[in-house]
This record gives C-alpha cells, structure tokens and sequence, in this order.
C-alpha cells in the first residue's frame, strides 16, 4: 500500500505530460506565427499543410524525400478532409519511488474538414486522457481575422508543449502537497465552450478575446473571459521576436486549491522571446490573485532555451517556479529539464530529459529526493 501511495501521484503526473501544443521554438526559428503550422489560428494539435510539410521535410535528421524524390503522400482524405493523430509513450525513472515503468500519455485523433475556402470544423479526440475538443473556424472578418465557436482551450500564455510547467498545468496537486495547487489552470482537462474572436494585426500580430464555459465544471460556473496579444516581428531578417501578454477572469474553486467558496479570480501575465539562428529564449511570467486563497497572489515562471546541434538534434533547457503564496516564505517549487529532441526520421521523435526537482523540505525532515529520467516516444502525423 504503501508503494501504491507514492506510485499513483508519479503516474498522474506523467500521464498529463502531453505535447500536443504548438512548439513557440519551432515559430521563432521560421519567423512564423502559430496559424502558419496549425489549424488552430492559437496553435496547438492537428497541423496544417504547412505544418505537415515542416515535419515531413525541414525537422527530420533524414526523410524520405531524400531518398525518393517521386514519392507522393499527405494527410487528406478526398479533396477537403485532412486528418492528424499524436501518439506518445515514455520510459520513466522516478527517485522518488526508485522504480522505473513505461506511461502510456497521449493517444490524439484530429479531424479538420474544410467547408469553404474561410471555413473549416475541426475536432480531435485523446484517448488516454479522455479529453477533447470540437469547434468551427470561420476566417469571415477583415484581414484573415476569425471567429471560432465549439470547446477549446483559451488563449493565455504561451502554449510550450508539457503541461507539468508551472504556467501550464503544473503538478496538479498530486505531488508534494495534499490541498494545493501547483501550477496555473492550463492542464488538459481545462477546456472551455463558448467563442473566440481572433483579429490579426498587420502580418506579425494577432489579438484574441474568448469568453466561455469551463467543462470540468459542468457548466455550474459564471463564464471565463479571457484576452491575449502575440506579436511576432522579424528584424533585419535575422531575428525573429516575440512578446505578449494575456489576462483572463474565472470563477473558483477550482480542483485541488484551498479556496473555501466561489468567486472570481484574476489572472495575468506578460511573455517574450527571441530566436536567431538556431538558438531561442522564451520567458513567461503570470500573476494569479486570490487563485489559492482569498487574498493572495501566486505566480507562475517559465524560462526555456533551445539550440539546434545539428539537423533533427536540438539542446533543450526549461526552468520552471511556482510561488503559491508571494507573501509566504519557503513555500516556492521549482524544477529544472535538461535534455533532447531528437528527430531521426518523418514524424518520429525521441526525447531523453533528466528533471531537477527543487521543493522544500517538510518541519525537521531533510530534502526529498524525487528528480526523475525518461525517454520518450512520440510518434506523429
């Protein structure tokens, strides 16, 4: 029993470490915007042609064009259909449990059908997390600007690609403490339905504004507002930049916090990065007020670095932190990611990571060990 306790929070934990999002590293090092790779106009899931293309052809160590330059293959189905899916499972070390297991984390489906030209209805469907999404896209406003109707994750932050950082998910409340969240409320299950309107600044910014109801909840909760702003200027052709910031409004308690009846909670940040050559820095800071307990701010930061070895190699380094309580000392959580992305052929990728874990120590007990390895498999189309 004893065993199990400490192996169901480990298993939680890696089981939401899903990549299904937009990598903002891979658009700082193309001098692009998320709609560019993504049919999601905010990123994220199934890729557009674009995005098939890039990792079909740019990503890969080798692809079999390389190989066969007559070769004809995609991702339609008839002339207006496309179709994606994501797949992930890992080995896992974990200190803290002193065990290894492989997780099985992500099973994605995506379906986009193309009904005009400005038009599509979009849906995708996990099956290890039970978790989804299905909305209608329709580019009908000026310059390209959209309106998105269904259930979809709004848009805050930037959407790095694992939901155990703090700005995303976090830990979820399974790790380290029993009432208390760690991390912000992007993990996978946090979906809303309502609408999203997008409007596109120029050709290197884009402003968005959604309001919705949280599915987790049932619908039982007033609606969440949330609004973010992205640019993503190229200067002198060789760095590419990006900054933003985002603000969203939802109502409490959510799962896992201290908070002892409902009401609204306010939440900000700002992010910005840069990318040249084969090099990018991203950083995102967030505010969160009243999010654990009534008057209190938590925050959130994330701090991520990654440098292309080689074609289909990259170094990647994120720092994670997470202060539940700004006005309370020694109660921060911190984790360090040190590893690889390796991209050996089309749609494979391979992931050693050693995690860092920094938390502190319960009363007159020493430090916890609880780093832990993995390599991780992701299959893609």
């Amino acid at each position: 029993m004893k065993l199990l306790k400490y192996l169901l929070p480990i298993f939680l934990l890696i089981t939401v470490t899903v990549n299904e999002y937009a990598l903002p590293r891979f658009a700082l090092r193309m001098g692009a915007q998320c709609a560019d790779c993504h049919v999601n106009p905010t990123g994220g899931a199934m890729r557009n042609r674009g995005g098939w293309h890039y990792g079909l052809r740019v990503l890969p160590l080798v692809s079999p064009y390389q190989r066969d330059q007559d070769l004809t293959m995609d991702n339609n189905i008839g002339r207006n259909i496309q179709f994606g899916f994501d797949y992930r499972t890992q080995y896992l070390y974990s200190q803290q449990i002193g065990k290894t297991t492989f997780q099985k984390m992500q099973g994605s489906v995506y379906l986009n059908a193309k009904i005009l030209d400005s038009i599509d209805i979009y849906a995708d469907y996990d099956f290890v997390n039970a978790n989804w999404e299905g909305y209608a896209i329709a580019h009908i406003l000026p310059n390209y600007s959209y309106i998105k109707a269904g259930t979809f994750v709004p848009d805050f932050g930037v959407l790095i690609d694992d939901h155990t950082a703090y700005t995303r998910g976090g830990d979820l409340g399974y790790l380290f403490t029993t009432n208390t969240r760690q991390g912000l409320i992007y993990d996978p299950r946090y979906n809303i339905t309502g609408v999203e309107v997008g409007a596109n600044i120029s050709d290197f910014g884009l402003f968005t504004a959604s309001v919705g109801s949280p599915v987790s909840l049932n619908f039982n909760s007033d609606p969440t507002y949330t609004a973010s702003i992205h640019f993503n200027p190229v200067v002198a052709n060789t760095v590419a930049l990006m900054f933003g910031g985002s603000y969203t409004n939802f109502q409490g308690p959510l799962i896992y916090t201290q908070v002892p009846s409902e009401h609204k909670i306010n939440m900000y940040g700002g992010f910005l990065g840069f990318g040249v050559d084969g090099f990018t820095l991203i950083g995102e800071y967030d505010v969160a007020k009243d999010y654990i307990l009534t008057g209190t701010n938590s925050t959130a930061q994330m701090v991520e670095a990654s440098y292309v070895l080689i074609k289909g190699l990259e170094a990647v380094v994120r720092y994670d932190r997470f202060d539940p309580n700004t006005s309370v000392s020694n109660d921060e959580v911190a984790r360090l990611n040190v590893g690889f992305s390796f991209y050996p052929y089309s749609f494979i990728e391979i992931i050693p990571q050693y995690r860092f874990q920094f938390q502190p120590a319960p009363p007159g007990q020493p430090k916890p060990k609880d780093d832990s390895a993995l390599l991780q498999f992701h299959f893609y189309y």
